[in-house]
């Protein structure tokens, strides 16, 4: 296929998941018309490579619009003429009006092995919940989040040290080849449609700083996969000592039970806080600026 023969691409792409399949199209000499995305923020806590700098090294028209769903955004790429409509972890949805604009259909990737996990913060959920795989997902996009028809899946390993930025790494290497096998296909208009089972869906929302608050109520295997679910570069899970905001960004559950009420220090060095069952061994920690 030469390339003036490759039906032309727009691209909706963040985060590392949206670099690495950029990335991807880009070395495979997809016809990309143009990439919507945002402006780098300065002030995130941003420990992914940047859509708009790729994009731009590349020659490849880059627009950061507030809303896909304005009538500006929904006319810009209407004028690109897409053939083919990609989302790769854009932090909104693709509006109607857009989405059934190309021919050969709008795709999404997500960071589960849908049905499972569907929504935000997927390889977080995943940790937190103690699971031991997730995966890419790259499916047809429709108005409903996550629902659509499976082109092609990737399960990746979760082991029991893995935090969420080495799940996440590991599902943007998973997203890339599951792209690259993919591609040929959709461009060809033969991209598989694989039914999801519904009845097997789980749903999650966002996630804020304010939900790495510790329960010590909780069994010590489940508070030390939330430590490692939302630990650096996320905000952290928190606890209060003393009246002290105390984040704690590495932990080992035991096994042992100490007697202790749920919460109470048992050890200072090491630091070892009694949990509902067990306990957790603090490895790594830091005071945060205000009291409760």
């Amino acid at each position: 296929m030469r390339m003036s023969d490759r039906p032309g691409t727009v691209v909706f792409a963040y985060s590392e998941v949206g670099h690495r399949c950029l990335k991807t199209l880009m070395d495979l000499g997809a016809d990309i018309r143009g990439v919507l995305t945002y402006e780098d923020d300065k002030s995130e806590n941003t420990w992914f490579k940047s859509v708009k700098e790729l994009a731009l090294a590349g020659g490849v028209p880059v627009f950061t619009p507030a809303s896909p769903g304005d009538p500006p955004a929904v006319e810009l790429v209407k004028n690109l003429k897409p053939e083919v409509i990609f989302s790769f972890y854009y932090r909104d949805m693709i509006p109607k009006a857009i989405l059934y604009l190309p021919r050969l259909g709008a795709f999404n990737m997500h960071g589960s092995l849908l049905p499972r996990y569907r929504g935000r913060a997927c390889v977080n959920w995943a940790i937190i919940h103690g699971e031991t795989e997730t995966g890419a997902t790259l499916h047809w996009m429709t108005a409903r989040p996550d629902e659509g028809d499976i082109v092609d899946q990737e399960r990746v390993p979760i082991t029991e040290s893995d935090t969420a930025l080495d799940v996440m790494l590991k599902v943007a290497d998973a997203a890339g080849r599951v792209l690259a096998r993919s591609l040929p296909l959709i461009e060809a208009g033969e991209a598989p449609r694989i039914p999801q089972d519904h009845s097997k869906a789980t749903y999650f929302g966002r996630r804020r700083p304010e939900d790495g608050l510790i329960d010590w109520s909780a069994p010590a295997r489940n508070i030390c996969n939330l430590v490692r679910a939302v630990t650096r570069p996320y905000p952290g899970a928190f606890t209060f000592l003393d009246g002290r905001k105390v984040f704690i960004w590495k932990a080992t559950p035991l096994d042992e039970e100490t007697g202790a009420t749920p919460g109470r220090v048992v050890s200072w060095e090491p630091l070892v806080i009694a949990a509902g069952k067990g306990a957790v061994k603090v490895e790594d920690w830091s005071q945060g600026l205000t009291k409760d």
